[in-house]
């Protein structure tokens, strides 16, 4: 007699096996990765647990859950195991991760160097694959008084409106202001276009009397400061 294949699911693991169980008995920091995930679908397919499935996804992303952030829905579905619900599920679970860098970085009391303009900015547009400008605008302390989206553009490039960069600016009485955008290549250089943009933006600023502290550009994992290169 020949009996179906169910789907393997974690209440049918040996109970030492189990992430939920092994998450209770000795905390969150003691699953990998695959465990986090498997416990987010609950089981796998016919032939593999969801801790195997899990595996096999972050391998084909070379294990980088920053990566995997990145799917679709679409492109999660691909892999045998994972339906729609549970698509939205790893979806839903990486963007709140995002959120709560966000919110954390939101509470640094002042900007006191370029890495911590990296670290407000890097969960905004560093894993963006199109490129973004944003403004920030502080006091005379260093303190955020707001950030804006000035630009969005393609893959290569995006126009800026040096006129609502300082609009903004006046409305809020911000003494200072650092630029930042991203490079979804992944190359920091900045090219001619940046440097000649900088170049304008710091110009217009002494006319104002607002300063320009810096210009970064910011990719998935490091950045480029044009203060901290002399380039301003």
């Amino acid at each position: 007699m020949r009996y179906k294949n169910k789907s393997l699911t974690i209440k049918s693991w040996a109970e030492d096996d189990r992430p939920r169980e092994k998450l209770l008995l000795k905390g969150n920091k003691a699953l990998s990765d695959a465990e986090l995930i498997a416990i987010l679908i609950g089981s796998g397919n016919k032939e593999e647990t969801a801790v195997d499935l899990s595996k096999r996804i972050l391998s084909s992303l070379n294990n980088s859950l920053s990566a995997l952030g990145k799917l679709t829905v679409a492109d999660l579905t691909a892999f045998k195991g994972i339906g729609e619900a549970k698509a939205i599920t790893i979806i839903t679970a990486l963007e709140l991760s995002r959120r709560v860098r966000f919110e954390k970085v939101l509470q640094l009391p002042k900007i006191a160097s370029s890495k911590a303009v990296f670290e407000v900015m890097q969960p905004l547009i560093g894993e963006l694959q199109y490129e973004e400008f944003w403004v920030i605008y502080l006091n005379n302390s260093n303190k955020i008084l707001n950030k804006k989206l000035v630009s969005k553009g393609g893959l290569t490039g995006t126009l800026v409106d040096i006129r609502l960069i300082f609009k903004k600016a006046i409305e809020l009485y911000a003494t200072s202001i650092i630029l930042c955008h991203n490079h979804p290549s992944g190359k920091l250089s900045p090219s001619h276009a940046d440097k000649q943009l900088t170049k304008k933006i710091i110009q217009s600023g002494i006319t104002l009397d607002i300063h320009v502290l810096d210009h970064l550009i910011i990719t998935e994992n490091a950045y480029f400061s044009f203060a901290d290169e002399n380039l301003m």
